[in-house]
């Protein structure tokens, strides 16, 4: 840049010999087909000064400028059609030297040899899974055994052609935002894009392949609600087109198609469980755990921090493997020659949708241990694939067990947190009924909080209104003690059947 100073972002400055041209604003780094500038043009030691709004890429428009500026401070068309000439040349390497450097500003690592040796024979390890999950608690995520590996392999799966998505749910301050940040850290800068706040219509200006293959984290889904019917349409169709109207160089109207493409894994998290009922339709749901032994474990660790106990070099060591990890895993085709043996559970709801899901994570855990099957080959197309066997399937159903118990539940999981602590407090006091002023001031919930528990457990008839015999007040009794034990053992059972038919079939 030999004239151009852009010290000043809001105002650069061009000088030559003749001339002293102000850029009011800079110029934008977007709409790489316009460069339009607010221009403020005077001769040099001349107070008599021109201001003109132009787009330098129109011919049109530019020689217009040329004669108003050589009319109005008296200097030869030539020197002023020169000047600006240079001047696009000047404004546009410097523009193309700006998007050079935002790209590279997410740097791509490169594994050395030791580090991919490393990594492929964790990779290669058996109980890989368990090894996994040992690892992301040595780099600081600190309980929610299941939650974090099922989190990873989720965040896994984006690399995959099935991938899935998450939503964390929790009261506030529970630290389901925590939890999804600290496993993100697993996943490699330039394969993550992390949302604040997004305007509704940001999605579409992403370049056509920016987000193929990426884990989208939204740290509240209640600050995105703008985004989030874009987000269900790529999570679904893969690809988002919106069609905007837009002017040529020659100013003529024309509509274009702004196409953005996946496939993405999309993770978020919310206290409100029932407002996105369509975004979780389409996600596995994490409920956070809010009981008292996670507290002291959370609580534990913080007083280490503090005490300066905690080993910082092994825990950045551990994320550093995982996400050497996760750069080795390659695209490949997964196909499970026992899903046709896999049946859920009829108490689940929406079967369609949750067999797919529970298909896909049996696929995404095959696809993480990709460096223990052997390749194979399509003899008609000639498709590399991997097969799924039957200790993914085990190994997928005992993860993904609670995910299931959830999904068959006619209850939220906030309700159902509350019906388990109730239940507990019930057991331990021995007693059958219970007071809504009790149960205040014993669990410490709040009154109008409460009020909405108890009337979606009325509703769906998991307590019921007695009269005390005694007192001849009103107190509620929970119908059945025992109902999400035997849910659960239902599920267990169902599962546990699917892998006895697989055996049996192998045998055969």
């Amino acid at each position: 840049m030999n004239n151009l100073n852009v010290t000043n972002p809001n105002n650069y400055q061009y000088a030559t010999k003749h001339l002293e041209i102000s850029i009011l604003g800079g110029v934008k780094l977007n709409h790489l087909e316009a460069l339009r500038v607010t221009l403020g043009i005077n001769k040099v030691q001349s107070e008599i000064k021109l201001r003109h709004n132009v787009d330098l890429y129109n011919d049109n428009q530019v020689e217009k400028l040329v004669r108003k500026v050589a009319e109005r401070i008296e200097i030869g068309t030539s020197v002023v059609r020169k000047t600006l000439q240079e001047l696009t040349n000047e404004l546009e390497q410097y523009r193309l030297s700006q998007l050079d450097n935002d790209e590279s500003e997410i740097t791509i690592k490169e594994l050395s040899t030791v580090e991919e040796k490393v990594a492929i024979k964790f990779l290669k390890s058996k109980d890989l899974l368990k090894r996994t999950n040992e690892l992301i608690e040595q780099s600081g995520v600190i309980g929610e055994e299941t939650n974090r590996l099922l989190m990873y392999l989720i965040f896994t799966s984006r690399k995959s052609y099935n991938p899935l998505h998450c939503i964390s749910l929790g009261s506030s301050g529970a630290g389901k935002t925590h939890l999804q940040s600290k496993v993100a850290e697993l996943i490699p800068d330039h394969e993550k894009v992390e949302i604040t706040v997004l305007s509704e219509n940001a999605f579409y200006y992403f370049n056509r392949t920016e987000l193929r293959n990426k884990l989208i984290l939204i740290e509240d889904l209640d600050g995105a609600e703008s985004v989030l019917y874009p987000l269900r349409e790529l999570q679904s169709k893969r690809r988002i087109t919106k069609t905007v109207v837009h002017k040529d160089r020659k100013g003529n109207t024309k509509t274009i198609h702004l196409t953005v493409e996946g496939p993405v894994s999309v993770a978020g998290c919310t206290t409100q469980e029932s407002i996105y009922e369509d975004n979780s339709n389409r996600s596995f749901l994490l409920y956070i755990d809010e009981s008292s032994e996670q507290d002291q474990k959370i609580m534990y660790y913080q007083r280490l921090i503090s005490a300066g106990k905690v080993n910082i070099d092994a825990e950045l060591k551990a994320k550093d493997l995982l996400q050497n990890v996760q750069m080795l895993l390659q695209p490949v085709k997964v196909i499970n020659p026992y899903a046709e043996f896999l049946e859920l559970p009829q108490s689940v709801f929406k079967p369609r949708r949750t067999n797919t899901h529970y298909l896909q994570f049996i696929e995404a855990i095959t696809f993480y241990k990709q460096y223990q099957r052997e390749k194979q080959y399509d003899q008609n197309t000639g498709e590399e694939y991997i097969e799924t066997t039957i200790e993914d399937i085990e190994e997928a159903n005992e993860i993904i067990k609670e995910v299931l118990l959830r999904k068959s539940d006619t209850i939220t999981g906030a309700v159902r947190n509350y019906l388990e602590r109730l239940k507990e407090y019930l057991t331990k006091n021995t007693q059958t009924t219970f007071t809504n002023a009790e149960i205040r001031r014993n669990l410490r919930i709040k009154e109008s909080t409460l009020r909405n528990y108890h009337k979606q457990l009325l509703a769906e008839d998991y307590i019921k209104r007695i009269k005390n015999a005694k007192t001849k007040s009103y107190c509620f009794e929970v119908t059945d003690v025992n109902e999400y034990k035997a849910l659960k053992s239902q599920i267990d059972n169902s599962l546990r059947h699917c892998i006895e038919q697989i055996s049996s079939q192998s045998r055969n």
